[in-house]
């Protein structure tokens, strides 16, 4: 098997603003793996302000260890394969996660197989919401109504950016200028103390506004926050950062801390490690969700194949290759609204980069 990476940055058609960064570029590293006829793409993408890779990480980490440890491998070498991506280097999720994935890939098409389908699944469609960027209370309640006309029934908006006021009037804003039906949820992304948290959400509570979930509300090494927050308010948080792998995901449940767990696979380090964590949270009561970092068709292409095989308790956040101007790579899964259709081609569908 032969690894090849490519740089690749694809313009957003609208600036991606959280509590965290600013973003105009998905910037990821492709990763293609061949057996000399077909090839299985995976992607890495760069999250400086969450898992701390870098491409020029990534790449040196593919190229160098995980390349060494899958050396003298045959396609075959399936199970092999992937215990020697997770054992090859510490950390780097990212890198992981984009050589796991490339190899599910390359295993699928070996075998005339849609990734969903050698995961496990006959289901060709799955649902995400979508994303609205930090703002002003009007110019979100502009944005959550475009993305209702869209065909998106449910909307994730970013806060922590502020004091609990102006988070209370955002929200109230936008479930004013939707309506009833579509559901919100919000995403603190580590942006609130405790106390602040649970003062906004008590008084979204209190006025009505409806909130799905709460997201990551404090930083996330705090889970005894986390859990004086879960205990204190009516409305479920959501995991994100706090978890990476097992360990993470085995601290939260015993420190009572979250509701739900967002998997994602830059996190995880890939398909097998996001399976394990999806059935560990199952096993437990935990609800589930993956969601993705600012990634193109590659990335959420295998996310939602997961899903598809392993369905979740909630409405998923696979918005981020809708987000794209213009794709790195043709072929792959497309969104039609909320709806995500996945490929009939093999493996991820995808065909190679774009020109």
């Amino acid at each position: 098997m032969k690894l090849t990476t490519h740089l690749v940055s694809a313009p957003l058609h609208t600036p991606f603003i959280t509590a965290l960064r600013t973003a105009t570029h998905a910037d990821s590293l492709l990763v293609e793996l061949s057996d000399g006829e077909l090839s299985g793409w995976g992607e890495a993408p760069q999250v400086w302000k969450v898992t701390g890779d870098s491409l020029a990480g990534a790449q040196a980490c593919v190229e160098g260890p995980i390349a060494a440890a899958l050396q003298e491998l045959e396609p075959d070498d399936f199970t092999e394969a992937l215990r020697r991506i997770q054992g090859a280097v510490q950390g780097n999720f990212g890198a992981k996660a984009a050589v796991d994935v490339a190899l599910h890939d390359l295993a699928a098409r070996r075998r005339g197989q849609t990734l969903h389908g050698f995961l496990g699944s006959t289901t060709t469609t799955v649902r995400t919401d979508v994303t609205l960027s930090v703002g002003d209370p009007e110019s979100l309640a502009a944005a959550a109504a475009a993305r209702v006309a869209d065909g998106f029934d449910v909307l994730k908006i970013k806060v922590g950016t502020g004091d609990a006021k102006s988070e209370f009037d955002r929200v109230r804003r936008v479930r004013e200028a939707i309506g009833p039906e579509p559901k919100l949820r919000l995403d603190a992304n580590q942006g609130w103390t405790r106390r602040d948290a649970v003062t906004a959400i008590r008084a979204l509570e209190d006025a009505g506004c409806d909130i799905e979930l709460v997201e990551q509300p404090v930083v996330a090494a705090d889970l005894e926050g986390m859990a004086w927050i879960t205990d204190r308010v009516s409305t479920p948080i959501l995991a994100d950062e706090s978890v990476y792998g097992v360990r993470d995901l085995v601290a939260v449940i015993r420190h009572g801390a979250a509701d739900l767990v967002n998997v994602k696979l830059a996190k995880c380090g890939g398909l097998g490690p996001g399976r394990t964590l999806l059935e560990l949270a199952r096993e437990h009561g935990i609800g589930a969700i993956v969601g993705s970092m600012m990634e193109s068709h590659v990335g959420i292409g295998a996310a939602a194949a997961l899903v598809a095989a392993y369905p979740t308790t909630a409405v998923n956040d696979l918005d981020a290759a809708w987000w794209l101007r213009e794709a790195p790579v043709t072929g792959g899964v497309r969104y039609e609204g909320s709806v995500i259709h996945l490929p009939t081609a093999a493996g991820l569908g995808v065909t190679g980069l774009a020109s």
